[in-house]
């Protein structure tokens, strides 16, 4: 599965909001910084969908706000 994920780091609170079926909201409390805010947001998804880690990649945007990331689910 692909969804597109605008992240928004340095939140005071965590979580996975779904705007479409296919595009997500991430807000992280990690700052966007040596790709802490990216470990994060693969995290959360994880969890979200009840996956390990390595279920989730970036495909597109690894320094951009907005992301193409896939989970096998």
């Amino acid at each position: 599965m692909r969804l597109k994920v605008r992240v928004k780091p340095g939140s005071k609170r965590e979580g996975v909001r779904e705007i479409t079926p296919d595009h997500l909201e991430v807000k992280v409390s990690a700052p966007p910084e040596k790709g802490k805010a990216n470990e994060r947001v693969v995290e959360l998804l994880a969890k979200h969908y009840g996956v390990r880690k390595s279920a989730v990649r970036i495909l597109k945007g690894e320094t951009s706000r907005e992301k193409i990331i896939e989970i096998d689910l």
